[in-house]
């Protein structure tokens, strides 16, 4: 096979852009809160992007998809959002929250942080789903094992106080909203494709991604009805920037 290959560089426009969609919730008392679920759509340049991460953005379009094929009038609005930058440094993440919820330099918060039950983040491949990293909120644990429970039988069984860095639901617990990484399958991510040229549409597991995204439709499901927010730890300090 013969590939003739041309790569150009824009820089008419270096301003990156956020993608964001929602489901309007449908309950007087609970529609102005919100659920998020997002991951970064921007990718290294060495191939396409494949599975760092236009895998963890499928994931969470099919998430919204399955929602809304099923008619679902969620009680809180359900909101998604592709984010930009994240491999310059979470750009557009932490953009989106500084603008809308508080700064963590300060620690001044805007009345919608207190909105937001919590956001949940797909970026680490295209492995299935085996649990969740509760970033230290171990009053979540509880409720999140409970939820994993019907899956179970698809390999989602972890649930870990652990925290997991290098990606956009570090934007949001940096302002003490709950924000969550999922455990997932390594498959080949940190040993072949992540920030390579073999990051290509071939290296996708079709139903690793299928389970995935059912079980985040069920977390947006089970969190958007839950008569209570997910629990918060105590507020960070602020974070003011390094010189």
């Amino acid at each position: 096979m013969e590939a003739d290959i041309k790569t150009s560089f824009y820089d008419q426009d270096p301003q990156g852009y956020n993608v964001i969609a929602e489901i309007p919730g449908t309950d007087k008392k609970l529609k102005d809160e919100v659920v998020m679920i997002g991951g970064h759509f921007d990718s290294w340049h060495a191939a396409t992007g494949a599975t760092d991460n236009a895998a963890g953005s499928t994931v969470m379009m099919e998430a919204m998809r399955i929602l809304k094929a099923i008619d679902f009038k969620s009680k809180r609005t359900i909101r998604i959002a592709l984010w930009s930058s994240e491999e310059q440094g979470l750009f557009g993440s932490r953009g989106y929250v500084a603008k809308h919820f508080g700064d963590p330099k300060t620690m001044v918060l805007t009345p919608d942080q207190k909105k937001i039950s919590a956001y949940y983040n797909l970026d680490n491949g295209t492995g299935k789903i085996r649990g969740v990293y509760l970033q230290g909120n171990a009053a979540a644990g509880p409720i999140f094992q409970s939820w994993l429970t019907p899956f179970n039988d698809l390999g989602a069984t972890t649930i870990t106080i652990n925290n997991t860095g290098g990606t956009d639901h570090q934007a949001f617990d940096a302002v003490g909203i709950p924000g969550f990484q999922f455990i997932q399958d390594p498959a080949d991510y940190n040993t072949r494709t992540h920030h390579s040229n073999m990051d290509t549409y071939d290296r996708l597991v079709e139903d690793d991604l299928k389970q995935a995204a059912t079980i985040i439709a069920s977390f947006v499901y089970n969190t958007s009805q839950r008569e209570a927010q997910i629990p918060r730890k105590e507020l960070p300090a602020p974070q003011p920037a390094r010189p």
